[in-house]
């Protein structure tokens, strides 16, 4: 795929709603942001919030109950528009997904040889030979090693099985990874290193990322760049320290509180958390069909107005946004 100026990649007003039975249910609402290349993306929030789910729409991954509208347009070119086999010539060449859970995403009657050269064989047209070579040479740029190349999923650790899928990902170079909860399941020291190769690798190669996670740690850790989901919608978005730091919406700040800070005594034995849950399915769709601020039932600073006035995205700083009317306030005090 050529390389275009401007971003490479762009979502607008990405909506993704399931069917049940005669009831639609929206999972995403109105999702917009943009990645260039060679910079990092992280996307937090609660189970639930649609994080998975816009990840995966963004390359049609997802099961055909879900109608997904609105524009991906990678590298100029619109994703959810395109037929079908030129999608499967960008999947893994062009872009690829480190799946969530990599202890049941590789397939376990197949070696992870076999596995690892499927992709390279399909699209970069080589022979066996060459292939192995080039799988070889990722298992050792993981840390896993190349002898291993005959061995099956099972035998493997859960690290060494995460750092399998990631080698898998970048089989073909690609220009875009989508990394859906990398480090989950892992121990924090297999954590850190599993970190710390993605590092390497945006460095090394100017890949784009974007990566999946609830951990605010991770993703401050990793990213540039973080936007923070609730109910299917981005409810601030900005540079990843200010947004840790400084946090302009609620629910970005109740999420940092969550987590406790080290040799901070205060923090540890007086947690804070956040009271309710998030919309049910019923809720969601009676919040897209009208309006209304999704997380005021739940927020400490919800007002009158956050349950009849139209909450969108607004500026809230150089290079940020959030969804919240307080931005309105205090742009105007």
């Amino acid at each position: 795929m050529a390389t275009l100026p401007g971003p490479m990649l762009e979502v607008r007003d990405l909506r993704v709603t399931y069917r049940n039975g005669e009831r639609a249910v929206p999972a995403v609402r109105g999702v917009s942001f943009t990645l260039d290349r060679g910079q990092t993306l992280g996307i937090a929030g609660e189970s639930g919030s649609g994080k998975s789910t816009m990840a995966l729409s963004l390359l049609r991954l997802l099961a055909p109950s879900a109608q997904v509208t609105g524009q991906v347009l990678f590298n100029g070119e619109d994703l959810l528009t395109g037929r079908w086999a030129r999608l499967r010539a960008v999947r893994w060449s062009a872009a690829s997904v480190v799946f969530q859970g990599a202890m049941s995403a590789l397939n376990p009657v197949r070696t992870i040889g076999e596995q690892i050269c499927e992709p390279i064989l399909l699209h970069d047209k080589v022979g066996q030979k060459a292939a192995r070579k080039r799988a070889a040479e990722l298992l050792d740029s993981v840390g896993v090693l190349s002898r291993r190349l005959d061995s099956y999923p099972h035998e493997f650790s859960g690290g060494q099985r995460q750092r399998i899928m990631i080698a898998m990902a970048l089989a073909c170079r690609p220009d875009l990874v989508i990394a859906d909860e990398p480090t989950t399941a892992l121990d924090v020291m297999v954590q850190a290193q599993v970190l710390e190769l993605l590092g390497e690798l945006v460095r090394e190669s100017g890949i784009g990322v974007i990566m999946i996670s609830h951990d605010l740690s991770v993703l401050s850790h990793m990213c540039e760049r973080l936007a923070v989901m609730y109910a299917g919608q981005i409810a601030e978005i900005g540079p990843a320290k200010q947004l840790i730091t400084d946090p302009r919406h609620p629910y970005t700040r109740a999420l940092g509180r969550a987590f406790p800070t080290i040799g901070d005594p205060a923090s540890r034995l007086a947690p804070s958390g956040l009271p309710g849950d998030p919309p049910t399915p019923p809720e969601l769709a009676r919040l897209s069909e009208g309006k209304g601020c999704a997380f005021e039932p739940r927020c400490p600073d919800a007002a009158a107005a956050c349950r009849t006035e139209t909450v969108e995205l607004w500026a809230s700083g150089p290079e940020r946004e959030a969804a919240c009317l307080r931005v309105l306030e205090g742009a105007t005090s």
